[in-house]
């Protein structure tokens, strides 16, 4: 009996020993050659010292950690390439308007790009709106009647937003007739944010940086222009008018000019497409940039459904977006969970020190000069 359980095992030894046969063990070896290691946290574990933790790990937690590294990488490069950053989706109400003020003040950024909702929703707080906690299942018929709209688990004043459309409707008013970019209008409404010190848009118009929001009609600072509008056909004086035409031109001007790009992506949309855009656009001015050298984006949009929010960076490859030599990088994480890691990872890193800041030198459309200061 006990020899032919010793035959069993040794026939079952046999079988997966010849299952095995024809493998290429030197191919195997290379890629079993860098085992994953657990994160460790203990009590005085740094943000910069999580997210390099993070690279040894595994799935969006390995993706996270490579943003990071990327991130550092195009604040690092000797080239200095210019980083745009895009943003979208309800970044201030998921309180992240500090951070992104931080990354302009800090000069981890040179342009940004934006929607209308980001840009609004900054605005609304510079005239002493604030985002309120809420409830996910609170009874949003009782909310209309109060006039609260809310953001999943965020309330917010509506007749305080009607009050910042009026507010934008008015000022507009004083550039009434004249065709302008999405920078230029928001550099002159900026001026009344240059006080806030935790505005984006103060933040931008403070250090020169150009904000672009393309698709600005489709947000509360639209509907001021709309009403705007409105009451200019109303006395039959021409109104002001946003030019998005204007915008794709000013926009890839600043790529042209530019040694080397960088892309920042928090969230998809249009900002997204938006900047990809502007490296397409290039050859306009007779220039093949190659694509952005460095990118990087956090999203929850999936890139099975063919959208362009989750589509990736290796795709953007293809339509000459993203250089083939790139270093970039994606990760599926909620962004306000992961931009303030990534901000936190490269402050601590000191990988903006020395950056030199740009200054751009605008005649209406025309971008005449950019230089390092």
């Amino acid at each position: 009996m006990g020899s032919k359980t010793d035959k069993g095992i040794r026939d079952a030894r046999q079988y997966i020993h010849a299952a095995a046969v024809g493998v290429d063990r030197k191919r195997k070896k290379a890629l079993l050659a860098r085992p994953t290691t657990p994160v460790e946290v203990g009590p005085n574990t740094t943000v910069s010292e999580l997210l390099d933790s993070y690279r040894d790990a595994s799935f969006q937690a390995r993706a996270l950690g490579n943003c990071a590294a990327v991130f550092e990488a195009m604040l690092r490069d000797k080239d200095r390439p210019t980083i745009f950053l895009g943003m979208a989706g309800s970044l201030i109400a998921a309180g992240m308007r500090k951070v992104i003020t931080d990354l302009i003040e800090k000069n981890m950024v040179d342009v940004v790009v934006s929607t209308g909702a980001i840009i609004s929703q900054d605005l609304y707080q510079v005239r002493g709106g604030r985002h309120y906690h809420g409830r996910v299942d609170a009874d949003d018929k009782e909310l209309r009647d109060l006039y609260i709209d809310r953001l999943y688990d965020t309330f917010i004043d509506e007749e305080k937003y009607w009050k910042t459309d009026l507010a934008v409707s008015q000022f507009a008013d004083s550039l009434a007739g004249r065709k302008l970019s999405s920078r230029a209008f928001l550099a002159l409404l900026g001026e009344s944010a240059k006080s806030d010190p935790g505005s984006i848009l103060g933040a931008c118009v403070r250090n020169g940086v150009p904000l672009f929001v393309p698709a600005l009609n489709d947000s509360s600072i639209g509907i001021g222009l709309t009403e705007h509008h409105h009451r200019m056909r109303k006395i039959g004086r021409e109104p002001m008018t946003i030019s998005s035409i204007r915008d794709n031109y000013e926009l890839t001007q600043i790529v042209v000019e530019s040694p080397a790009t960088a892309a920042l992506y928090i969230s998809g949309g249009v900002p997204k497409n938006f900047i990809n855009d502007s490296i397409v656009m290039s050859y306009i001015f007779g220039i093949d940039t190659g694509g952005h050298r460095y990118a990087l984006q956090v999203t929850t949009d999936a890139p099975h459904w063919g959208g362009l929010g989750g589509s990736t960076l290796s795709e953007a490859t293809s339509w000459g977006k993203v250089s083939k030599k790139a270093s970039h990088a994606m990760a599926f994480v909620e962004t306000s969970v992961a931009l303030p890691l990534l901000y936190g990872y490269v402050l601590q890193k000191k990988a903006h020190k020395g950056r030199k800041r740009l200054r751009y030198q605008w005649k209406e459309d025309i971008l005449e000069k950019m230089t390092r200061v």
